[in-house]
């Protein structure tokens, strides 16, 4: 076994359970899915604008579903060898924002793939490490209400944005690249309540152990729920072709800019 030291948090866990690291974290998830429910919203109608065919949509997020998934992965193992992991998540939140808002400078589909993988690869490797640093701001007999915290201020995000999305279609009149810009505004500021709120606890070392020793010293219980878990996702399909076919659906009775409208409308109640 590799003896190279990892590392683990320590010192007193603050025992208020909605401390600053909490808030920060939740307002960071808010304001991050409100940026990229904004583009995901949008997505459909832009890559028609464009001429792309409705299969380009599916291998978009299909692709960038599977890094992010591998992404997840590897930054989990490896950000658990590193003595701060603070950086990692301000930099995964700002290659979030920046490949997301590169949408609007696309003119084929492809391009869209490449922004959407790079700001996927960038979510993949935020999440868990967000996750880690949330877990070591409560005690154990918090995690409940502290994750909860995240996940709603996560699905306030994922209820805004579409919301921002139709009302900067009908203001833009329909000016995607514009909308995809203003991404920007929501995104930068997540990355900055990670940098400014969370506070990261010291970590000391301990034994590296490979990724096959952590599965397999998982409980068994455990990684029957990973299996479940990874054949639910194996089989799920992006939200965003819901717009689309919303959209199929509507053109003929209400037109095409107007049914895009009314589906990212619908999009909202979806998420809630």
């Amino acid at each position: 076994m590799n003896s190279s030291p990892a590392t683990t948090p320590t010192g007193p866990r603050q025992s208020r359970w909605l401390n600053r690291t909490v808030l920060g974290i939740g307002v960071a998830s808010l304001l991050s899915d409100w940026a990229h429910e904004i583009a995901t919203a949008v997505l459909p109608a832009f890559l028609a604008s464009l001429g792309a065919a409705a299969a380009w949509l599916g291998v978009i997020e299909g692709v960038s579903d599977g890094l992010a998934s591998f992404a997840k992965m590897g930054s989990g193992y490896f950000t658990d060898q590193m003595r701060r992991r603070k950086p990692i998540a301000v930099a995964g939140y700002l290659v979030t924002t920046i490949g997301t808002a590169c949408f609007g400078f696309a003119t084929q589909a492809w391009h869209v793939l490449l922004c959407r993988a790079t700001a996927w690869l960038g979510r993949g490797v935020r999440t868990p490490v967000r996750k880690a640093l949330l877990a070591a701001a409560v005690t154990p007999q918090t995690y409940g209400r502290a994750f909860g915290f995240e996940r709603m201020m996560d699905t306030c995000g994922a209820i805004v944005g579409p919301v921002t999305a139709t009302a900067l279609i009908v203001a833009l009149q329909h000016k995607y690249s514009q909308v995809f810009f203003l991404t920007l505004i929501p995104g930068l500021l997540a990355a900055g309540a990670i940098a400014l709120l969370v506070n990261e606890p010291a970590r000391v070392r301990v034994a590296h152990l490979s990724f096959g020793e952590r599965l397999s010293a998982l409980p068994r219980s455990f990684r029957r729920l990973l299996l479940a878990v990874a054949l639910f996702g194996a089989g799920d399909f992006a939200h965003s072709l819901l717009i689309l076919l919303a959209t199929q659906k509507l053109t003929p009775v209400y037109g095409a800019g107007r049914a895009a409208t009314l589906a990212v409308a619908l999009y909202v109640l979806h998420n809630v």
